[in-house]
């Protein structure tokens, strides 16, 4: 069955008695437990391929007869892609979502995801944003809600539901986040909007995050185009393989407002960009096995003890604001002044563009790398000496 809309032109009163009303129409599926292997089963359908991945772990896209697509995001939901014109096909096994082509009138909450979709010209299946125009750095996000033709829907933990229900939202593509707000997620499902939850952080490798291109090309019907554009990104690891490691260490972070520093644990994908460049994450056994967040803060005095002697300090300016002089970098905190990237001129800043920047990851890896060797500046996209 297909899911239920509620049209356009309600009042505010009218969508909130909808709303309850679908309380009972609608129950909202469990999460299925996805995980990589063999293509599941799809009553009345023919299993016949499956989307060759090169460093992406956290899903698997499984095509069927008829043009339908089943995709499995590992420790999420599975959602079955159904073609334009077509149905849902019965007794599908609980918990697979059901997403109905053409999705072009989605709500994009997950900022990670927008470069993925403008890297295969498919801004246009984007309606709504969690995400103000000015928190956007991808250019051509910016023009089109400059232009209106993506709008403003309210953030992902206070989206403006009436709107969503007035633009005849086909999609809710959520981070993980919306997993501390599920009262949200139920309210937008009890809508009759699906909700996808975009894993791609939780990828180890770097281009990992960005093969993520491949699960929003096929949503989009840009698969072919989705499969060039990430061919070109890998091929930095093609140009890399020979390169001998320079054995230079480099430490990311950045100093939070209460003094602590926040860097990454060494499993993250950002460690792995390093390594792959050229160098050696200043903190090679960081783990917390008890949490699968990628950031982990640490006393100034902690950070002291290990990157004192780091050769290279990369400040990560995707969370607190870009430092521009060394000056900035010692009003954090004087201890700066002894560390020997510092002494020796080492020490660089990672735009603030760079986390929303999955599309050109291997942009990043390339940056290390010349500054890890030539230090062109002029041949670089996120970095930035700082003197």
């Amino acid at each position: 069955m297909r899911q239920i809309k509620i049209r356009s032109g309600l009042s505010g009163c009218a969508v909130f008695f909808s709303v309850l009303l679908l309380t009972f129409l609608l129950t909202v599926p469990a999460a299925a437990e996805g995980t990589a292997g063999e293509a599941p089963e799809i009553p009345g359908l023919t299993f016949e391929s499956a989307v060759e991945l090169q460093f992406a772990e956290g899903f698997d896209i499984y095509h069927y007869s008829g043009g339908y697509m089943l995709i499995d995001v590992h420790d999420s939901a599975q959602y079955l892609v159904v073609p334009e014109g077509m149905e849902a096909p019965e007794g599908l096994a609980e918990g697979i979502r059901v997403l109905y082509q053409p999705l072009d009138k989605i709500y994009l909450a997950a900022t990670s995801a927008m470069a993925l979709f403008d890297a295969v010209d498919s801004l246009g299946n984007i309606r709504l944003s969690g995400t103000a125009a000015s928190g956007w750095y991808v250019e051509n996000a910016v023009k089109a809600m400059e232009a209106g033709d993506i709008l403003f829907a309210g953030k992902y933990n206070e989206p403006d539901y009436e709107l969503l229900l007035n633009e005849e939202c086909d999609l809710a593509i959520e981070s993980t986040m919306i997993l501390h707000n599920p009262k949200v997620q139920e309210m937008i499902e009890m809508m009759g909007v699906p909700v996808f939850i975009d894993r791609s952080s939780y990828e180890n490798h770097p281009l990992g995050r960005t093969e993520w291109v491949k699960l929003y090309g096929a949503l989009t019907g840009k698969a072919e185009e989705a499969e060039a554009f990430f061919e070109d990104q890998a091929k930095v690891i093609t140009e890399l393989k020979d390169f001998e490691n320079t054995e230079k260490t480099v430490a990311f972070f950045y100093v939070s407002s209460d003094g602590s520093v926040v860097v990454r644990k060494a499993g993250d994908y950002v460690p792995r960009m390093i390594e792959i460049a050229g160098g050696r994450y200043a903190f090679p056994d960081l783990d917390d096995p008890d949490s699968q967040r990628s950031a982990i803060p640490m006393t100034m005095e902690e950070f002291y003890a290990t990157a004192v002697d780091a050769d290279y300090l990369i400040y990560n300016a995707t969370i607190d604001d870009p430092i521009e002089s060394l000056e900035d970098l010692f009003n954090k905190s004087e201890l700066f002044r002894d560390f020997k990237a510092v002494e020796e001129g080492n020490v660089w800043c990672a735009s603030k563009y760079l986390y929303q920047a999955t599309d050109i990851v291997g942009n990043m890896i390339t940056d290390i790398h010349l500054m890890l060797t030539t230090q062109d500046e002029s041949s670089m996209t996120f970095l930035s000496k700082i003197s």
